[in-house]
């Protein structure tokens, strides 16, 4: 059966200065002559490749809108097919008026993530890669956005392609050795296999150790900010958020409820949670927020505790200290505007964390403590020159499995086994690495795959 030809606006669905509509597919080049109108009526198919075209999207007569055209030829092309894209007027009704005629001429609409499946399908890009599409246009922080470019470029998708092209040279050697035993020994074989084996165990572990930071880079750190009322919790939230979101009065226990806001800190995200005031209470109302305030801080990647330099420390901070004494947290001393009764040396000594003195009513310290998140979770500066971080959980799952597949195949050579033993083990790793990169999967993951991508990519 013959493939369809789609079509889908590929720009956002707002008012915009211009607009695109993107076809592709076998008919693409026939479907815009039907619709396209200008001065030399060539077809398109016979101007050359990647050049720009002057007309207008006519419905029969009616002429729409005075566009651009740029045609690409296969497998030139994002999607390894003949595409056309319009470039209109960038009206959300304009945009509709011109898909529903180049519907209407032949093409079908495209379904979310089409486009990218297409280029997945036709060879243009891994699974890894198309994956890594998504991951750039939803990148929440430079560093999500330079790691997903990273990955579009085809950095795991190397790696993965090293290791099962030395797994598949074994995995032949083995089977050729058990089909010709005269010619090919496999003498001392094991030994061998088995360093190649902690080899590739070693660079599976340091693919997975970066999992974590990946995690962080892609959705952000979950940050829960704590301290007694009054604190000046939700001062610093606001400082943080640039803008008056949490409500700061004079009166102790104002915030009742955690308030979340996503912001970006030196080119990092942070998912921030402003709690209400730890401290023992009679308020039913309060208690719950402090109830919420601890349960939010247990599932925390990072805890910002803010103390009140002007007020000596109480029980309550007692129980704060204890509670973050082994999380990854940092200790703000507030208020330093003021007259200051806490030391940093004492609240660094209780706390056993760094401490920064800061001014959340005056902004000051603020860039202090943008520096140390930085260093907490990313040791400063990042390269991705040469390294390579896990952010997709999908491909997280499937190198966990690869590597206890590989940790058989050590054992396996630990107890003697016979060789046939490592080629099932080995297998089972390669097929792992291949469900990274798409050379393993079937059709219902990679649906839904591409089921999440935005309309028009």
């Amino acid at each position: 059966m013959r493939k369809e030809t789609i079509a889908a606006i590929a720009t956002a669905m707002s008012d915009s200065g211009i607009g695109i509509i993107r076809i592709s597919g076998p008919e693409a080049f026939l479907i815009a002559d039907r619709v396209f109108k200008r001065k030399k009526q060539k077809p398109l198919s016979e101007e050359k490749a990647n050049t720009v075209h002057y007309g207008f999207i006519c419905d029969g007569e009616e002429r729409l809108d005075e566009v651009l055209v740029i045609i690409m030829k296969a497998p030139h092309s994002y999607t390894a097919e003949d595409t056309v894209e319009i470039d209109c007027h960038g009206g959300v009704l304009m945009m509709k008026k011109i898909l529903e005629v180049v519907i209407k001429n032949g093409a079908r609409a495209a379904e979310p993530g089409e486009f990218t499946k297409r280029a997945f399908l036709n060879g243009r890009i891994d699974l890894s890669q198309a994956e890594a599409v998504m991951d750039v246009i939803q990148a929440k922080n430079e560093y999500a956005l330079k790691s997903s470019v990273s990955q579009l470029r085809g950095s795991i998708s190397k790696k993965m392609k090293e290791l099962r092209a030395e797994i598949l040279y074994e995995m032949a050697y083995i089977e050729s050795a058990l089909d010709d035993p005269e010619h090919i020994s496999l003498d001392g074989y094991g030994e061998r296999l088995s360093v190649l084996t902690e080899n590739w165990i070693e660079r599976v572990n340091h693919l997975l150790s970066t999992a974590d930071k990946g995690k962080v880079m892609k959705e952000g750190i979950r940050t829960v900010i704590l301290g007694k009322p009054n604190a000046g919790k939700s001062s610093l939230m606001n400082v943080l958020v640039g803008e008056e979101r949490a409500i700061v009065t004079e009166i102790a226990g104002t915030t009742r409820d955690t308030l979340e806001e996503h912001i970006y800190l030196n080119g990092i995200s942070l998912n921030v949670v402003d709690t209400a005031g730890i401290r023992e209470t009679e308020d039913v109302v309060e208690q719950i927020g402090v109830s919420r305030a601890r349960d939010a801080a247990k599932d925390a990647d990072l805890i910002i505790y803010v103390v009140d330099g002007s007020r000596p420390l109480d029980e309550n901070d007692s129980e704060i200290m204890d509670f973050i004494r082994d999380k990854k947290a940092v200790v703000l001393l507030n208020k330093s505007d003021l007259s200051m009764v806490v030391s940093a040396e004492e609240l660094r000594a209780r706390s056993g964390h760094k401490v920064i003195p800061i001014s959340a009513k005056e902004e000051l310290g603020i860039e202090l403590l943008e520096d140390e998140i930085k260093n907490m979770f990313y040791q400063g500066e990042i390269s991705f020159n040469d390294e390579i971080y896990l952010t997709n959980v999908r491909h997280k799952e499937a190198l966990e499995q690869a590597r206890e597949s590989l940790k058989m195949v050590r054992e396996s050579i630990e107890n003697g086994m016979p060789e046939d033993f490592y080629s099932i083990d080995l297998m089972d790793a390669y097929t792992q690495l291949g469900v990274i990169i798409g050379e393993e999967v079937g059709e219902d993951l990679v649906n839904e795959i591409f089921s999440r991508f935005c309309m028009g990519k």
